[in-house]
C-alpha cells in the first residue's frame, strides 16, 4: 500500500485500515467493542499526513458495530491542519450494509467538488450518503441528492416527502 498511498492525494479508509495496513492505531479506541470517537482518530490523520507529505485529505468512515443490524455511524475527515467531525447516526434496522465504504467515498467526492472549501460540508454529506445506503438492499446507493441534503440539514424523522 505505500508505494500507491504516496501517488495519492486523497486516502479514504474506515476505522481499522491504518492500523492493519500500515500499524496506526487510534488511542483509546477499541473497533471489536464498537468504540470509534471521532477525536481518537486525529492521530492517525498526522501520522499518515507524515508518513505521506502528499496527502492532502485523509477521510475515515467510524462504524460502531453494537450487532449485526445496530450499528453506529460517522466519520472524520484531515486536511493537514484541522480534524473535521461529523454527527454520529444511530442506525437501528440495517436493511444491507454492503456498499456502505462506496457510498461514503461517492458521497466525499460529490461533496468536495460540490462544496469545494467547505470540507465540514463535504464530510457531513458523504456520511449522510453511507448512512441512507444502509436502508438500500444491494451494494449502489440509490437514493438522490435532495435525500442525501435533507439528512444533512437535520431532517432525520424519516418522514415521507412529497
Amino acid at each position: 500500500m505505500p508505494d500507491l498511498v504516496k501517488h495519492c492525494d486523497i486516502a479514504i479508509g474506515n476505522e481499522e485500515d491504518a492500523d492493519k495496513v500500515f500499524g496506526i492505531k487510534a488511542p483509546g479506541t477499541d473497533v471489536d467493542a464498537g468504540k470509534v470517537e471521532g477525536e481518537k482518530y486525529r492521530v492517525v490523520g498526522e501520522q499518515l499526513k507524515q508518513r505521506f507529505s502528499n496527502l492532502h485529505i485523509i477521510a475515515i468512515t467510524l462504524r460502531g458495530s453494537i450487532s449485526a443490524s445496530h450499528n453506529t455511524w460517522s466519520g472524520v475527515l484531515y486536511d493537514g491542519r484541522k480534524l473535521y467531525d461529523a454527527p454520529v447516526f444511530d442506525i437501528t434496522h440495517i436493511v444491507d450494509r454492503v456498499g456502505g465504504g462506496d457510498a461514503f467515498a461517492a458521497g466525499l467526492i460529490y461533496g468536495l467538488r460540490t462544496y469545494g472549501t467547505d470540507l465540514q460540508k463535504a464530510l457531513h454529506f458523504a456520511v449522510a450518503a453511507s448512512c441512507l445506503k444502509h436502508s438500500v438492499v444491494g451494494d449502489c446507493n440509490v437514493v438522490s441528492v435532495d435525500e442525501v441534503e435533507k439528512i444533512v440539514s437535520g431532517k432525520t424523522s424519516g418522514r415521507v416527502s412529497r
